[in-house]
């Protein structure tokens, strides 16, 4: 870890000092995540409710730049420009390098269409089965760690050669028991789990773009 990145971490627990008790758990998922992005993998990411939210927050910050520039390699820069002479400086100065990540819970038509014919309870699942591969990582996201379609997607994860890690309060629920990493934030009601949640999933993400493109 870079000490630039270890500054991210550290600040984090100044901020929320609550959090240090979290530490293990956050640096291991921290490490699942960025080898994942350095192998060319995927993450995938799903909740329900606040924590929907949460997971397209997440992949927003992932597949733009966060904190800090992510301009393209000078290969894909040269090759929008002879490709298209005209435009290609201005598609390529608009294009920043992405971490490959999808919110599961994004496709209203997927989701109503699933939990209509098939079983609400696996509209995740399905999606995890479709797009994952081996050596892709779930993030899954529960305040109470018991949303069941979050869980069956963690169980499919980790059935097919996929990390599972976890999002949830400090007593877990079912989660803790299916994931390879679950980080617990020292909270138990609802909205104050869901306050816990953001900073740890910021430092997160601004540690692996620091990481990997500073």
């Amino acid at each position: 870890m870079k000490d630039s990145t270890r500054k991210i971490i550290d600040s984090l627990f100044c901020r929320y000092p609550e959090l240090k008790r979290c530490e293990g758990d956050i640096i291991e998922v921290f490490q699942i995540m960025l080898h994942a992005f350095q192998s060319g993998k995927k993450i995938l990411v799903c909740g329900n409710g606040g924590s929907a939210s949460d997971s397209e927050h997440i992949v927003g910050e992932l597949m733009k730049s966060f904190k800090i520039p992510r301009p393209l390699p000078m290969e894909d820069y040269s090759a929008l420009q002879k490709k298209y002479p005209a435009e290609g400086t201005y598609l390529a100065s608009n294009l920043q390098c992405g971490l490959k990540a999808i919110a599961l819970n994004s496709n209203s038509t997927l989701l109503t269409a699933y939990s209509n014919d098939v079983d609400a309870d696996m509209v995740f699942a399905q999606q995890v089965y479709a797009y994952g591969e081996p050596g892709d990582v779930l993030l899954g996201i529960s305040t109470s760690g018991k949303a069941i379609n979050v869980n069956n997607a963690i169980k499919i994860a980790s059935a097919f050669g996929m990390a599972a890690i976890g999002l949830c309060k400090e007593s877990g629920g079912e989660m803790l028991g299916l994931c390879d990493v679950c980080i617990r934030v020292p909270e138990e009601e609802t909205y104050l789990v869901q306050e816990l949640h953001l900073p740890v999933y910021h430092a997160l993400c601004a540690a692996i773009e620091n990481e990997y493109f500073s």
